[in-house]
């Protein structure tokens, strides 16, 4: 819980920082009348209407579960980041319209050394923000917070194309470059708002996470104990802060309940301690057939029937069958 609530206050800041560049951002527009630094004025927009949708999200997505959630409110990050990427990329289209006119039609800018020196200052606030935004949300696990630095941090470094552009101009007075760095950009911006969609719209229909389940399979290769003789039907899901995992592992036949449910604890204390204190955990036990003995490492097991062999490493692809391995 006070994870979450540390991910709430750092958006909160993130969105108002956003609101006070936004300002600044137009401030250099009215001043210098460029349709390039117009881009990053709209786009800043986005940031602070997704900002506000992720704030709100964050909130609900921190309530507990209750009878009608029971997996909790964690993917209301999904629909608030499918939001802000679908923002994202209505105004990189809207910039390319105006781009397209002001190409047509260009006219004088003036006082453009002022305007460079207020989008740079924009640009480098944007640059720690997002980045001390993706580090909140990698540690408590937010995909939403964890996308609004990404899209700071993506801005920042448009901006610092955009000053190298408007120096450019600054230097050469040839007028259609504003226009020509307003279309490039604007198409960058497009780009980044369909990225952020297709991560919400994987969250929403559940699709695997490769790399968190890479992550997942090389911890319980490293950690692995002779009596989980086999894991399998391996399923990882993340809602908000909170991670599901369900699996099947078989252990000797002979285990009591008791001895059965101190394996399964230990499990969970691994997984729980390497990737988050909010993990919610599945566990069905198989108890071993015959065949299992060739890969149990248990070599002083009073059961045995066949020879030890050698154990089946984990794979991301055979860790998510849903059958008990064996050797061919």
């Amino acid at each position: 819980m006070e994870k979450a609530k540390q991910t709430i206050r750092v958006q909160w800041w993130v969105t108002s920082i956003g609101a006070g560049l936004m300002l600044a951002k137009f401030a250099a527009y009215y001043i210098t009348g460029s349709v390039a630094i117009l881009t990053d004025a709209l786009e800043s927009i986005v940031n602070v209407v997704a900002g506000t949708i992720t704030l709100y999200s964050l909130y609900i997505a921190a309530r507990p579960r209750d009878e009608n959630h029971p997996y909790g409110h964690g993917k209301a990050e999904f629909l608030s980041a499918g939001v802000e990427g679908t923002l994202i990329a209505l105004a990189g289209m809207w910039i390319l319209i105006e781009s397209v006119q002001k190409l047509l039609h260009p006219s004088e800018l003036i006082q453009l050394d002022y305007g460079i020196v207020l989008v740079a200052a924009a640009g480098l606030v944007n640059f720690i923000a997002g980045h001390f935004a993706i580090f909140t949300g990698k540690k408590n696990k937010s995909l939403g917070i964890t996308a609004t630095g990404k899209h700071l941090v993506s801005d920042a470094v448009s901006t610092a194309g955009l000053v190298a552009g408007l120096l450019l101009l600054r230097f050469t007075g040839i007028l259609w470059l504003d226009s020509a760095i307003a279309l490039i950009f604007g198409g960058v911006i497009i780009y980044t708002g369909k990225k952020i969609v297709r991560s919400s719209i994987a969250g929403i229909m559940d699709e695997a996470d490769i790399e968190l389940l890479a992550q997942m399979v090389k911890l319980l290769n490293e950690n692995r104990r002779p009596a989980w003789i086999d894991l399998h039907n391996l399923r990882v899901i993340k809602y908000g802060s909170k991670m599901h995992v369900d699996c099947h592992v078989t252990m000797p036949w002979y285990y009591n309940m008791h001895h059965a449910h101190e394996e399964v604890d230990i499990l969970n204390r691994l997984i729980s301690g390497h990737f988050s204190d909010t993990v919610e955990m599945f566990v069905h036990t198989d108890g071993c057939l015959p065949f299992s003995c060739r890969l149990c490492a248990m070599h002083e097991c009073p059961k045995r029937k066949f020879s030890f062999h050698h154990t089946i490493k984990w794979t991301s692809e055979n860790i998510f069958e849903n059958k008990k391995h064996e050797l061919l």
